[in-house]
C-alpha cells in the first residue's frame, strides 16, 4: 500500500516539476520585436574544400555594397501571402491566411514576418556573384495567382558580366515553393559557382504559446545516415552543434510549434549543411542564427547558361503532406522516443476524425477506445485498490498496535496481505504499464497542428488554446477529488492531507494547458471513476456477503 502511494506520489511530483520547468522557460523576459529586414546581416557561407573538389575555389563572401533601401513585392496565392525583398530577393514575410494568429484571431498567422526576425535567404557563392545582400530588380509579371495553377516571380541582378535571375515558383494548393537561379554567363571565362539556401531566425519562442507547454524551436537536419536530429540555438552559440557537412541526401529546417520551414534539395546530389550565429544578442534584441545547405552548380562556360533550384516548404506540420515533400520531413512532428507508440495513436485519431468530423469528439472517442483496450489492466488495479480499502482499518490497527516494533509491524502486514491474497503493488503496476501510452497521447494532442483553431462544442473554439472560462480544468479537479475519495485513505494523517491536496495542485497546472489535453484527461477520469466505483461496489458487496455467510 505504501509503495503504491509512493509510486503515485513520485509520478505526480515529477509531472509538477516538469510543468513548473516549462512554465519558467516560457515566462522568461521576452525581447523587443524587430523587423524581419534585420536578418539580412551575415556574409555568405563558404563551401568546404571537399564540396569544391573538381572546381575552382570560390570566394567566401563579397564586399557589402553601399546601403540601399530595400523594397518588397507582395505575392498572393490561395494558401499564402508572401513579401519578397529586393535585397537578396529573400522571402522576408509569409502569411498563412488559413491559420489564425495565436495572439489576435482577427489576423492571419505569420510564419516569417514582423513578430520574429525570421526569413528564407539564398544566394550564389563566387567572385562578384549575388548573395542575400545584393540588390535585385523585380521584373514585370503577375503578383496574384488567381485562377492560374502556377505563379512565377523573377528578380534580376547583373554583376561582372554575369546576369543572374532569381526565380520563385508558387503552385496552387501547395506550401512548397521552388527557389531557383538562372545564370547567364556573358563574361570571357567559365564559372563554377555554388548556391546556398538558409533559414535565418531569432531564438525567441513563438508568440501566444501556452504558459505550461514547452516545445522545441530551432533548426533541424535530416540525412539517411544520421537521421533526424535537432540543433539547439544554445549549441550553435557554444559551437557544439554537430552538423553532417558532406552528404548526397537530406534537408535542413527551422522548426517551431505546429509549423516548419525547410529547404529540401532533390535527388542524390552533393550538398553541405551548415549552422552559424549570424548576430549576437545586443541592445535588448535576441540573437539570430541560420541553418542552411550549400549545393554545387554545374560549371557555366563563357556565353552559356546554367541553373540551380531547391524547393522551400513553408507551412503547417501536416504529416501526410510532409511525407510527400521529402523523406523524414514528417519527423519534425517530434514525439521523441515514444514515436513508435504515438504514430499509430495519431493515425487512429485521424481516422476517427474522418468518421465524426470534429477533433474534440475524436479525442473523446479515442479516449474511450484506449480505456476499453486497457480495461483488464485498469480492472486489476481497481480490484487491488478495493481490497486495500477493505483492509485499511486492520492495517491501521496493526500500525497502532506495533508502533514501537517496526519489524513486527511489517511482518504482520505481510501476513495480512498473504491471508487476503492482496498484492501491495497490484494497484500501481497496471497504471505504470499504461503511462507510456498516455504520455504518447499527450504529445500527439500537443503536436498535431490539426488541433490548432479546431472547435469542439460551445465555448471551446480552439482545442490548442486554454479553456477561456476554465470550465474543463474545474471539472477535471472535481473528478480528481472524487478519484481520491474512492481510493483507500492513507493511515498516515500527513500523507492523507498530501493526497487530498494533490488534485488541486496538479489540477491547477491544467488551467494553462490546451483544451484538447484537458478534454482527454476529463474523459479519462470520468471513465476511470465509473469503472472504479463499479468494481469497488462489487468487491465490497462480495466481502459483505462472505461476512454474512460466516456469521
Amino acid at each position: 500500500m505504501d509503495n503504491r502511494r509512493l509510486f503515485l506520489f513520485l509520478i505526480f511530483a515529477v509531472s509538477i516539476i516538469m510543468l513548473w520547468d516549462a512554465w519558467v522557460k516560457h515566462n522568461q523576459p521576452k525581447d523587443v520585436p524587430a523587423t524581419a529586414a534585420a536578418t539580412q546581416a551575415g556574409a555568405a557561407p563558404a563551401p568546404s574544400a571537399t564540396l569544391q573538389s573538381g572546381a575552382a575555389a570560390v570566394a567566401a563572401a563579397v564586399a557589402a555594397p553601399a546601403p540601399v533601401k530595400a523594397e518588397t513585392v507582395t505575392i498572393t496565392t490561395d494558401l499564402m501571402v508572401a513579401d519578397i525583398s529586393t535585397q537578396g530577393g529573400d522571402l522576408v514575410r509569409l502569411e498563412l491566411p488559413g491559420y489564425k494568429s495565436a495572439t489576435d484571431e482577427s489576423k492571419p498567422f505569420q510564419l516569417f514576418g514582423e513578430d520574429h526576425r525570421y526569413s528564407a535567404q539564398s544566394g550564389l557563392i563566387g567572385d562578384g556573384l549575388p548573395t542575400h545582400k545584393t540588390m535585385f530588380k523585380v521584373l514585370p509579371g503577375p503578383r496574384e495567382m488567381g485562377d492560374s495553377k502556377e505563379l512565377q516571380v523573377r528578380l534580376e541582378a547583373v554583376t561582372d558580366g554575369v546576369k543572374v535571375t532569381k526565380v520563385y515558383t508558387f503552385r496552387k494548393g501547395s506550401f512548397l515553393v521552388d527557389v531557383g537561379y538562372e545564370i547567364h554567363n556573358s563574361s570571357a571565362k567559365a564559372i563554377a559557382p555554388h548556391a546556398y539556401f538558409q533559414l535565418a531566425r531569432d531564438d525567441k519562442a513563438p508568440a501566444g504559446e501556452s504558459s505550461m507547454v514547452s516545445v522545441y524551436t530551432g533548426p533541424a537536419l535530416y540525412t539517411e545516415q544520421d537521421k533526424f536530429h535537432k540543433l539547439a540555438f544554445s549549441d550553435i552559440e557554444k559551437g557544439k552543434a554537430k552538423v553532417p557537412q558532406n552528404a548526397d541526401n537530406g534537408w535542413v529546417a527551422m522548426v517551431q510549434h505546429y509549423f516548419v520551414s525547410a529547404f529540401v534539395p532533390q535527388g542524390k546530389s552533393p550538398r553541405e549543411f551548415f549552422v552559424r550565429k549570424v548576430e549576437a544578442p545586443a541592445d535588448g534584441k535576441p540573437g539570430v542564427y541560420s541553418a542552411g545547405v550549400i549545393v554545387p552548380v554545374a560549371q557555366v562556360e563563357a556565353g552559356a547558361q546554367g541553373s540551380v533550384s531547391v524547393p522551400l516548404f513553408a507551412g503547417p506540420q501536416i504529416q501526410s503532406q510532409l511525407k510527400q515533400v521529402a523523406e523524414g520531413l514528417d519527423l519534425v512532428v517530434d514525439y521523441g522516443w515514444l514515436t513508435v507508440i504515438a504514430a499509430p495513436i495519431f493515425w487512429a485519431l485521424e481516422w476517427i476524425h474522418k468518421l465524426v468530423g470534429n477533433w474534440g469528439w475524436a479525442i473523446v472517442v479515442l479516449t474511450i477506445a484506449l480505456k476499453l483496450i486497457f480495461f483488464p489492466l485498469s480492472a486489476a488495479s481497481y480490484k487491488s485498490m478495493a481490497k486495500m480499502r477493505q483492509v485499511t482499518p486492520r492495517l491501521q490497527h496493526i500500525k497502532e498496535h506495533f508502533a514501537d516494533d517496526r519489524q513486527r509491524m511489517n511482518q504482520e502486514m505481510m501476513d495480512l496481505y498473504r491471508k487476503e491474497k492482496i498484492n501491495p503493488l497490484g494497484g500501481c503496476l497496471p497504471i505504470l504499464i499504461q503511462i507510456p501510452v498516455f504520455i504518447a497521447l499527450y504529445w500527439v494532442l500537443l503536436g498535431a497542428v490539426e488541433m490548432r483553431n479546431a472547435p469542439w462544442v460551445g465555448w471551446i473554439h480552439d482545442l490548442s488554446a486554454q479553456d477561456p472560462f476554465y470550465i474543463l480544468p474545474v471539472i477535471m479537479i472535481a473528478t480528481m477529488v472524487i478519484q481520491t475519495r474512492l481510493n483507500p485513505t492513507p493511515p498516515d494523517p500527513i500523507q492523507a492531507k498530501v493526497m487530498m491536496m494533490m488534485p488541486f495542485v496538479f489540477g491547477f497546472m491544467f488551467f494553462f494547458f490546451p483544451a484538447g489535453l484537458v478534454l482527454y484527461w476529463v474523459v479519462n477520469n470520468v471513465l476511470s471513476i465509473a469503472q472504479q466505483w463499479q468494481i469497488t461496489r462489487m468487491i465490497e458487496a462480495g466481502g459483505k456477503a462472505a461476512n454474512d455467510a460466516k456469521a
